[in-house]
């Protein structure tokens, strides 16, 4: 689960991370109000949406002006940029073109950098451990230093038994050239940092950038924090920083048949059992010259109600153009699977190609179903004929 900037801040301030003072904003009357109680005279009007790159960011009624990150000096200058944001639609690199809608601002005060920095905690996938990343090309796409300045680039891996202890924070001071007073604050702030992470059941704590001010100190500018989904019943309060409006509404609906259910930019809808299936039947569709249009595990223990909803879920897709179905039978039943989609089919006025794949438990019956039900299903022998079946009839009936 994503959290807004302003809510990220205040869960770090509560661990004592450095952060400047700030609060959101609804409308522009509120950010003026906001920004009255700052002290000014420099401040910051930040739209809060769910993804990075703000302030390079494009309004899409607006798209050769300013970005969604602004620095202003008077409280009429805080009013047009609040009111030149919120209700509008900003595209980022990481909204894609469609872009979000910005709802509210955050109003902050302005800060007096002296160096940018960059630091994150996450899990590192090939270690298994909570790992450390900074660099001194603060405020920069961590992905294109990566890429093209990795010597500026330091990971630290953090013991599971032994825990964090104080020569990490200075080891990563000294990585970055900290000294002093500021390399202490630092080292605090790698605790705060690393105390967010476990007790939240985080899955990113990200700072970019994490300054330095001219008196030395050091200040979260931005953050971003992403939880676990399967932590948050430990977290009843941090499932009320949800904010529904920032996540596809497909999503939103598969929940609710507990449905696993990724929303893709490809043509192809697909449902299948099992995350690795669903892997495989996704690449074997992109082998074959098209895209899935999304990723949805209906489990193990699908229901006719959960493989109807399935397809009302793939088929408000706009984008997609036909469905593949993969199903193997362990402890799913092929014939459950197989009335599941005549069902839907019938329901839902499948107006898109099929192709139905099945293997397993009851696969005979299961065929049968789908070769009586007079609906236009494709059937299929195996993965490989399932692809190359799905590919050919959506471009039959393009």
């Amino acid at each position: 689960m994503n959290i807004h900037e302003y809510q990220a801040k205040e869960l770090l301030k509560r661990n004592g991370v450095a952060v400047p003072d700030g609060f959101v904003a609804w409308t522009a009357e509120e950010a003026v109000k906001a920004a009255g109680k700052l002290p000014g005279p420099v401040f910051v009007v930040k739209s809060q949406i769910h993804a990075g790159g703000r302030g390079a960011g494009r309004f899409t009624d607006d798209p050769d002006g300013k970005g969604g990150v602004r620095v202003v000096t008077s409280l009429a200058e805080v009013r047009t940029a609040a009111d030149a944001m919120i209700g509008h639609t900003l595209v980022t690199k990481q909204t894609g073109p469609s872009g979000r809608v910005v709802r509210r601002v955050y109003i902050e005060a302005g800060c007096d950098i002296a160096q940018e920095l960059y630091l994150s905690v996450l899990v590192d996938r090939v270690t298994g451990r909570i790992t450390f990343v900074a660099s001194t090309e603060g405020g920069m796409d961590i992905e294109t230093v990566a890429a093209e300045h990795p010597q500026k680039i330091q990971r630290l891996a953090i013991d599971p038994a032994a825990g964090l202890s104080p020569f990490h924070g200075r080891r990563l001071a000294a990585g970055l050239g900290l000294q002093g007073a500021t390399a202490r604050s630092f080292g605090k702030l790698v605790g705060a940092l690393y105390a967010t992470f476990t007790d939240l059941d985080c899955s990113v704590v990200e700072i970019n950038p994490l300054v330095v001010t001219r008196t030395g100190d050091v200040v979260a500018l931005d953050a971003k924090i992403a939880i676990d989904d399967n932590a948050l019943f430990r977290h009843p309060d941090l499932e009320k920083l949800r904010d529904e409006m920032e996540e596809d509404p497909k999503e939103i609906e598969a929940e609710k048949y507990n449905l696993n259910y990724v929303a893709l930019d490809g043509n192809i809808g697909c449902m299948v059992n099992g995350a690795g299936l669903a892997m495989a039947t996704m690449d074997i569709i992109k082998l074959h010259g098209m895209a899935p249009a999304n990723f949805l595990d209906v489990g193990g223990g699908a229901t006719r109600e959960r493989v109807t909803a399935a397809f009302r879920i793939i088929l408000s897709d706009p984008n997609v153009e036909g469905i593949l179905v993969n199903i193997f039978g362990g402890i799913m039943r092929c014939d459950i699977i197989a009335d599941g989609v005549v069902a839907a089919a019938r329901d839902l006025q499948l107006s898109v190609p099929l192709v139905v794949r099945l293997e397993g438990t009851n696969v005979a019956l299961g065929r049968e179903i789908l070769a009586k039900s007079n609906m236009p299903i494709i059937p299929a022998d195996n993965l490989e004929d399932a692809a190359r079946k799905i590919v050919a009839a959506v471009k039959e009936a393009a």
